[in-house]
């Protein structure tokens, strides 16, 4: 059994704004890890309580938040100049977990725009975490997005819901979900996500800290050959990649979704583990 709290936490420009935050706690004994949730482009954190559920289940207390401009959090929908600024949402948000767990491992977790925000996280504040986890993370170079940035007019091309997952339902779900953006990119997005996506690069190798990269080999929307580039700039010394064959861009919610998130838990469970043992 779990408990959710959901709360207004300060954010967005200059904290004026707030974001939408939740945590998913055990009802019965103690966590052994703490888990933060960095979402992806034109989504919200509600779409990862199964998520939360599984995680919650093997040991962990699990915080996220809507970024600005997405979900229930304040904002122009889907307005993000400024990458840097959402980083230091995140680092907000861990900020006030750390008020309830201060010696818990913490374990980040990324996808797809949350994955680049979460390893830039990783590279601003690396004494922060344990671990890094990033799924199907927009990082390196986006083809997509280079394509649509160079267009004079930016095209209505909402996301095909059919590359979000194998089983229809994710699709269906994603398409009559009204927190979701189902609008064009906004020309100010599109030149700040390129823009943090050479910062990556730049920043390099993420150290000793330990990252695994999970993936759909057939992801169309994030393809794997674009996050090579960005995982090969910032992989260091404990590094896991899972490329799941069949699977398409959220592979958490995928049909072997099962498989992916027990890769996960293995992942994290080596620092809960160490964290019991002290």
């Amino acid at each position: 059994m779990i408990t959710t709290r959901e709360w207004a936490l300060a954010g967005g420009p200059d904290g004026s704004g707030k974001l939408a935050a939740r945590a998913w706690a055990p009802t019965e004994g103690e966590p052994t890890w703490l888990a933060v949730l960095v979402h992806g482009y034109g989504e919200h954190l509600g779409r990862y309580h199964q998520v939360a559920a599984d995680l919650v289940a093997a040991g962990a207390v699990v915080y996220g938040a809507d970024h600005r401009g997405h979900g229930l959090s304040s904002g122009e929908r889907v307005l993000i100049d400024d990458y840097a600024g959402v980083v230091e949402d995140v680092h907000r948000l861990i900020t006030q977990a750390r008020t309830a767990y201060r010696t818990l491992p913490l374990v980040l977790i990324g996808h797809s725009m949350g994955g680049l925000v979460a390893s830039r996280y990783a590279q601003v504040h690396p004494e922060a975490l344990q671990a890094l986890v990033l799924s199907g993370p927009v990082l390196g170079r986006w083809t997509a997005l280079e394509q649509v940035a160079a267009a004079e007019r930016i095209p209505e091309a909402p996301i095909d819901p059919a590359t979000l997952s194998r089983d229809p339902a994710v699709g269906e779900a994603y398409v009559a979900d009204e927190l979701v953006w189902h609008g064009p990119f906004k020309r100010e997005t599109v030149d700040a996500l390129l823009a943090e996506l050479e910062w990556g690069v730049r920043s390099g190798s993420l150290g000793s800290l330990p990252l695994l990269w999970v993936h759909g080999s057939e992801d169309r929307l994030v393809p794997v050959a674009d996050t090579r580039v960005g995982i090969e700039a910032i992989a260091g010394e404990d590094f896991t990649a899972r490329i799941f064959p069949g699977a398409r861009h959220e592979v958490f919610n995928e049909t072997n979704r099962d498989e992916v998130m027990a890769e996960v838990v293995r992942f994290a469970q080596r620092f809960a583990v160490a964290n019991v043992t002290l």
